[in-house]
């Protein structure tokens, strides 16, 4: 365990609620636990599906007897798709392709061949930005570190709203070599990366000195809360007496595992989550067991604190079941589904905004900690003090 971690993981995915096949007509979509969600209607006969069919007549039209070039007729329709959905305006709402969606599942099962970097956008900068390098990958070996920016792949620029396009240029077969230019502070400078699998071992424990037990969570992927009840017995039977959970630099996954953890820690039938949609219907989840972890908590944050993370450490404070250490957290208080579609593909959309247990507004905001210490090799420190004077 480092004291000095990187910051983690960006996820613009944080909650799957639905797995479903939908067609582009009239279907179902079915949750998690097999019971009906919603229906989605047809919209073949509304005004809005009109245009769009006269538009892409046309368009079609148009290409078909002037273009001089080769048209590929899938590529015309996933592009289609992706600027339709990209013109939402909205920065978690997206088309994923099938191959995109192929990386994304293999991601949240922890193994997929890339160089292992974590990317988010800064629009201020018009660029992207590295978050975080896994440790052990290709990026991290290379040398590529934290707020670097990516301004080229193999020689082509990409700008911050093209994150997807440099995302897919950086990923290629095992043994293959990819050049990125990067900008760090000013000084542009050129890296060779080699792909290769790379595998995400995403909670981490030790135990440290007076009994206190450490698990870190870099990203709530499919199997993390199984992951982190292996951790804590371990140092349950090592005989630790209080515990850290770090969720430094953790900026989200599936909500499920988040809240699986925090009924590990809450009262049952305590409140650990409302969320809010479109049409402001409310939902209320709750605890549904009895806590299995009494001793004294501590979460540490920071700036990289984002989404699911966010919801984990608003439940156990609002239910006053841990404090808090670090920096603010990230604000993201939104709620993507995952809908699968009839071609392969995927669509992300914005569905509902969270709230902590007293309602505290997260998106844009964030979760404030009990006790603020924003330097990072301090925060772990800090979290020791403050449960050694718990146990005495």
């Amino acid at each position: 365990m480092k004291e000095n971690k990187k910051q983690r993981i960006y996820r613009t995915i944080m909650l799957i609620i639905i797995v479903a096949v939908i067609t582009f007509i009239v279907t179902s979509i079915v949750s998690y636990d097999g019971n009906p969600k919603y229906i989605i209607s047809s919209h073949q006969n509304s005004e809005l599906a009109q245009k769009l069919n006269s538009a892409i007549e046309t368009i079609t039209k148009i290409l078909d007897e002037k273009y001089i070039g080769d048209v590929n007729e899938d590529e015309l329709i996933e592009g289609a798709l992706k600027g339709m959905v990209a013109s939402v305006g909205d920065l978690y709402t997206e088309y994923y392709t099938k191959e995109e969606l192929d990386d994304f599942t293999a991601s949240t099962l922890g193994n997929f061949v890339g160089i292992g970097v974590y990317m988010q956008t800064d629009f201020q900068k018009d660029a992207v930005v590295v978050l975080s390098t896994i440790e052990g990958s290709p990026a991290e070996e290379a040398g590529l570190k934290q707020g670097d920016y990516i301004i080229k792949v193999d020689g082509v620029e990409y700008k911050a709203i093209e994150i997807s396009e440099l995302s897919n240029s950086i990923k290629g077969e095992e043994g293959t070599d990819v050049e990125l230019t990067i900008d760090r502070n000013g000084e542009i400078l050129n890296i060779k990366v080699t792909r290769r699998a790379v595998h995400i071992n995403y909670v981490k424990s030790e135990k440290l000195e007076d009994d206190i037990g450490y698990i870190s969570i870099e990203t709530f992927d499919e199997g993390c809360k199984d992951d982190f009840v292996a951790d804590y017995n371990k140092l349950v039977e090592q005989g630790i007496k209080s515990l850290i959970i770090d969720l430094r630099g953790n900026g989200g996954g599936l909500v499920d595992e988040a809240l699986g953890i925090a009924d590990l820690i809450c009262d049952k039938n305590s409140v650990t989550l409302i969320t809010i949609d479109k049409d402001g219907k409310e939902e209320t989840t709750k605890s549904k067991t009895n806590p299995t972890i009494k001793m004294p908590v501590i979460i540490l944050t920071d700036k990289g604190t984002a989404s699911a993370s966010e919801i984990l450490a608003g439940a156990l404070k609002d239910n006053e079941k841990a404090e808090i250490v670090g920096d603010t957290t990230y604000g993201k208080g939104v709620i993507q589904e995952l809908i699968r579609l009839s071609n392969g593909g995927a669509l992300k959309v914005t569905s509902a905004e969270y709230y902590t247990p007293k309602k505290n507004k997260i998106n844009d905001v964030g979760i404030e900690p009990n006790y603020r210490e924003i330097e990072e090799n301090k925060q772990l420190e800090k979290a020791k003090e403050i449960l050694k004077g718990k146990m005495k």
